[in-house]
Order: C-alpha cells, then sequence, then structure tokens
C-alpha cells in the first residue's frame, strides 16, 4: 500500500513532488537564516553589509537592484492584497491593488489568485469578484488568468486530480457568473466532466452544475436543460455510487426549487455592460501561460513604464492631477506678476494686438463605412441566434428600434438565419408572422422581399430553397402577408426555371398540408382575388394552360385545376369564337376602307368637273368682252 494521508490514496509522482517541494522549502530557509546571521554579523564587526554596499554598485547594477527591489515590493503587496480579502474588505483592497503596477505584476496577480483559489476553495466567489473588477479595466490581466485557469483545469483532469480539478472548476463556474468567461466554456467543462462518468467527475460536474446553472438558465436554457437530461440519465441508469445520485437528486431539488442568484449583491461590483467577456474554449489550442511573467527580467524602459502605469492607475481611481494644476498655478501667477512689472512700467498692451480667433466652421462628418449598419445586422443575427423563443426573439427585436427605410436589414437576416438551418423551423416562421401582425410597413417589407427572391431563387441551393419557400408559405396561409404577391409569379414554360418551379411546388403544397385542398382551392377560386391568380393559373393561352395543368397534376395537387381543365375543355370554341370576331373585324375594317375610297373617289370627280366648267366659261367670258 502507497503512503496515504488520512486514507487518501497519493500516487508516486505526488510524493515524489511534496518531498522535492519540502526539500527546496527547507534549503531556503536554511540559506534565509545565514544570509541573516551573515548580515547581523557584518553589523557587528562593523564591516558595510550588502544594503550598505548598493551605492557603490556601478550605475547599471544600481538600476538593477531598484527594478528587483520593486518586483520583491509588487510581489509582496499582490500577495498582501490577496490573502487580507473577505466580503468586508473587497472593496477597499480592490481600489487598493490598483496602486501596484498591474501591467508589469499580472503575472503574479494571475499566479497569486490561482494559488489562493487552489487553497481555499470556498473564497471563490471572492477571487472571481475581484478579477471581474481588474478585467474590466484590464481585460489583459483577465485573459492571463482565465488561460492559465483552463491549463490548469486540462492538467488536473488528465492526472486525475480531484482536488485541483474541483478548485479550478469552481473558480470556471464564478468568473462564468461574472461574465468573465462565455457560457459556452461551462458546458465544455459539463460535457467533458459526464462524457465518461466516475465517482469523482460527476462528484465535481453536481457542483458545478450548481454553482453556475443559474447564470445556464439565463443565458443558455436548451445547454442546461441537455445537461440536465444528462444527469438524470446518469442517476437512472445506476451508474455511480448511492452518495453520488444523492448529490445528483440533491442538484435536481434546487433547480426545481431555483437555483440562487449567480452573484451576491455584495459581490456584484461590475456593471454587465461594462465587462468584457472572453471566449476562450476548453478544447482551444495554442493557448499561452506566459510564465516568463512570473519571473524577475531587466526592464531598459522601466521608468517609462512607471510613468505610463502612474497615468492609467489615475485613471481608474480618478485621481485629480496635483502637479498639472501646480504647475497651472505657478504659471498663472508668473503671469500675474509680469502684468503687474508691465503696469509699473507704464506699458500698457495694445488692443491691436490682440489675435482676433477664426470663426469656426462646423464640419459634417459622413461616415462611408458603413459601421452603424454593420453593426445592426451584426445585433440582429445575435439576437436571431440567441433567443430561445419566438416571442423572446420578436420582442428583442422589436426593443431595436429599426428605423424606417432598415426593414429589409432585419428580413434579409431572418430569411438568411432561416435558409442556413438542415431543415425548416417554425422558429422563424413565427417570428416573422409576429413582425407581419404588427405594423403595415413589415407586410410590405416581406412582400418586397418574396418578389426578389422568387426572382434570384435560381441562385440558392436545394435545401436553402426549400427552406426559404416555407417560410413563405407560412406567412401566406397564416394570412400575415397579401396573397396579392403571387401575382408576381407567372406559371409557363417560357417565364420558369427548375429552381422556380421547385419553389413555386414547395410552397404550394405546405400551403395544401396548412389549409387543406378544399380550402386552398376556394380561395385560389375566389372571384375577387381572380387577376393577382392569372399568373399562376393562366387561361388566356391553351398551351400555358395545358401546362399548369401538368405542373400542378404532378406535385398532387390536381383538385387546384378543374377551373383550368374547364377552360382548356372549352378552347376550341373559345378560338372558334375568336376567329370567328377576327374575321368579322377585318370585313368591317375592310367595308370601312373600301367606303372611304369610295367616297375619295366621288369627292375627285366632283372636283374635276367643276375645274373642266370653270375653264371652259372663261374663254366665253373673253369673247363677250370684246365684241362689245
Amino acid at each position: 500500500m502507497s503512503a496515504s494521508a488520512g486514507g487518501v490514496w497519493v500516487p508516486a509522482w505526488k510524493r515524489k513532488k511534496n518531498k522535492a517541494e519540502a526539500e527546496a522549502a527547507a534549503l531556503a530557509e536554511r540559506a534565509d537564516g545565514q544570509t541573516d546571521k551573515d548580515d547581523d554579523k557584518g553589523d557587528v564587526d562593523g564591516r558595510p553589509s550588502k544594503d550598505d554596499n548598493v551605492n557603490d554598485l556601478p550605475k547599471p547594477d544600481v538600476e538593477l537592484a531598484k527594478q528587483r527591489e520593486s518586483w520583491d515590493d509588487l510581489r509582496t503587496g499582490i500577495n498582501g492584497v490577496i490573502n487580507r480579502l473577505s466580503s468586508t474588505t473587497l472593496k477597499p483592497l480592490a481600489a487598493r491593488l490598483f496602486s501596484f503596477n498591474l501591467i508589469r505584476g499580472r503575472g503574479l496577480l494571475a499566479r497569486s489568485l490561482l494559488k489562493a483559489a487552489t487553497v481555499s476553495p470556498s473564497f471563490a466567489p471572492l477571487y472571481a469578484s475581484l478579477v471581474a473588477v481588474v478585467n474590466s479595466k484590464l481585460p489583459e490581466n483577465g485573459e492571463l488568468l482565465l488561460t492559465r485557469l483552463i491549463l490548469q483545469f486540462r492538467r488536473s483532469y488528465k492526472r486525475r486530480d480531484r482536488g485541483a480539478l474541483e478548485a479550478s472548476a469552481n473558480l470556471i463556474a464564478h468568473l462564468c457568473n461574472q461574465g468573465v468567461s462565455h457560457e459556452l466554456l461551462a458546458l465544455q467543462v459539463l460535457t467533458l466532466l459526464l462524457s465518461t462518468p466516475t465517482e469523482d467527475s460527476v462528484a465535481v460536474a453536481v457542483g458545478f452544475f450548481r454553482a453556475v446553472g443559474s447564470t445556464l438558465k439565463e443565458e443558455s436554457p436548451k445547454g442546461e436543460a441537455a445537461v440536465a437530461e444528462r444527469l438524470r440519465g446518469i442517476l437512472h441508469e445506476g451508474e455511480v455510487s448511492k452518495r453520488c445520485q444523492f448529490t445528483i437528486e440533491k442538484a435536481f431539488a434546487d433547480r426545481k426549487r431555483g437555483f440562487p442568484p449567480p452573484v451576491p449583491p455584495s459581490l456584484d461590483l461590475v456593471d454587465r455592460d461594462d465587462q468584457v467577456c472572453f471566449e476562450i474554449g476548453l478544447d482551444d489550442a495554442g493557448l499561452d501561460k506566459q510564465d516568463i511573467l512570473d519571473v524577475f527580467r531587466e526592464d531598459a524602459e522601466y521608468d517609462e513604464g512607471e510613468r505610463a502605469w502612474a497615468k492609467i492607475r489615475k485613471e481608474i481611481l480618478g485621481e485629480d492631477d496635483s502637479d498639472s494644476e501646480d504647475s497651472e498655478d505657478g504659471s498663472g501667477s508668473d503671469a500675474d506678476d509680469e502684468s503687474a512689472e508691465e503696469d509699473e512700467n507704464g506699458d500698457l498692451p495694445d488692443p491691436t494686438d490682440a489675435i482676433v480667433p477664426a470663426p469656426v466652421q462646423k464640419q459634417t462628418i459622413s461616415d462611408m463605412s458603413e459601421q452603424a449598419l454593420v453593426n445592426l445586422r451584426r445585433t440582429i443575427y445575435l439576437t436571431i441566434m440567441s433567443s430561445a423563443s419566438f416571442e423572446e426573439c420578436s420582442h428583442k427585436l422589436a426593443k431595436m428600434d429599426i428605423p424606417p427605410g432598415r426593414e429589409s436589414e432585419l428580413v434579409n437576416m431572418l430569411i438568411e438565419c432561416c435558409s442556413q438551418e438542415r431543415t425548416f423551423l417554425r422558429y422563424y416562421g413565427l417570428v416573422a408572422q409576429r413582425f407581419c401582425l404588427q405594423r403595415r410597413r413589415w407586410q410590405e417589407a416581406f412582400e418586397a422581399s418574396f418578389k426578389e427572391n422568387y426572382d434570384t431563387i435560381h441562385r440558392l441551393e436545394t435545401n436553402k430553397l426549400r427552406n426559404v419557400a416555407k417560410l413563405f408559405a407560412h406567412l401566406l396561409h397564416t394570412d400575415s402577408v397579401p396573397w396579392t404577391c403571387l401575382s408576381h409569379i407567372r406559371l409557363n414554360e417560357d417565364d420558369t426555371t427548375s429552381s422556380s418551379r421547385i419553389f413555386i411546388k414547395i410552397l404550394v403544397q405546405e400551403m395544401a398540408e396548412n389549409l387543406g385542398v378544399e380550402k386552398l382551392k376556394a380561395r385560389f377560386e375566389n372571384p375577387a382575388m381572380r387577376v393577382p391568380f392569372e399568373g399562376m393559373f393562366p387561361v388566356e393561352e391553351p398551351r400555358d394552360t395545358r401546362f399548369a395543368i401538368n405542373f400542378f397534376t404532378s406535385v398532387g395537387l390536381g383538385p387546384l385545376t378543374d377551373g383550368l381543365r374547364a377552360v382548356l375543355k372549352d378552347a376550341p370554341k373559345r378560338i372558334m369564337e375568336k376567329a370567328r370576331r377576327e374575321r368579322e373585324r377585318l370585313e368591317l375594317l375592310k367595308a370601312e376602307m373600301s367606303t372611304s375610297e369610295s367616297e375619295a373617289d366621288d369627292s375627285d370627280s366632283d372636283s374635276s368637273s367643276s375645274s373642266s366648267s370653270s375653264s371652259r366659261a372663261q374663254p366665253r367670258r373673253m369673247r363677250t368682252t370684246s365684241g362689245s
């Protein structure tokens, strides 16, 4: 039997590591004791100690010693703040922590917090609250700590170290509650722990689920329900001991009663809008611990870094720049003294020397990058994909107050998201229906989108085409959009393509499935809607009528073509009647033309006779005149 502590088996590598650490600690204590003796001996003998010789060192060595001393003070200060942390001292110590250079000491801060969370797992909510405060001001610190925490969790899970695994999972849960970590990381942790259930993994997973359950239920209800279903399966299968089954039942009791709030009011110090959330996954590759940040290194730009941190600290803590105020006061007093001297000398300022400021012209800045439009599309997409139900999605989108003229952005994004699904989800149809029933402008937007999508339907793949057709079929059979939009469809061989015929097929079949063939037939045969449906049920050309009959019959909707069949049956009579009317029209036209030609001939003959008579009468008058 291997060595054990309190009846718990300790692996050989763990015993060897503990032994090496104990030996190193003993050597360090002996070295410190010897150094203290040497220092005391030097003081007693009158010889200068090591600290007394610092000033005698060369300038580079003096600078190095100064930086090392600052590094030691930084480490001691950060460790002191972490060790004194409690619920009553959280706020003052959080402000105290920013007095240290957290940019230079971010490695020390991350190491101290992880060590404290491992030693005292019950203080994990306090440490997570402190990390949230620091992360809201210095996100690189929160990212480094979360990266190291994920790597520590991986290492603990691989080594089957339950103590370190439970401490790491507990801190991850509270960081997720504070909004530092994304809820996806919590779901990945639970999935990993419950993939191959054991006594330890199930116990850790149940504790983690109870800690982060409230956040998961709010941010990802489907993920939380999936985890609960997996725990229920483990409970029913009896794969774990009675003790683990009792803990699972206790977790379900908490879930039924309602999980406690994710963050107690005393620890909720940061607004969620100001928090920076990191979407670092448990299986992300290339995570770097940056161990080099934990050790001292000489910094050639140490003074510049300290001055930069002083400015950052003043911005974070809201301190006033007293130095600038003093300098301004000093310059103001100097100016007053100079003006007083000028008054005594009698040199008054010339008003003409005053500089007249040029009038300020207002400049209108136009954002040609359309960043606002990109942000609007991103917000719409995230809202659609993250909502748990169509009521929640519709409510969130309605609260966005999309300006008039931008309705197409919401409509196109909703159709695009619907087309990307493997199968049609009624969720998208209900969201679109809710908007169409709210205001008339959304109906017009979806009607315009129907025409646009039908014209470009050949660009879509078959699966996307099917989802889009079912979406518009849902809007039509629920009367969310007017059926007059179907007037854009021309069902004939010349105006349709294979893609458009598939679209029409799925559209009409889906409407028939929801309304019924008889009701759909009655809607299509409504006399008031005869004009909008002329394109789908053509009656002018027998060729187009025959094509529509064959199309609807082939898709299993033959009853819709009863009217077309009657029209096609009477087509010969109509053709003969049309030909007869055409002949009558031509005969009437010819008669009118012949009548007009005869009238023209009569008028020509009358004019010619009148002209000849006038020509004969003129010589006669001339002869009479000569005789007289």
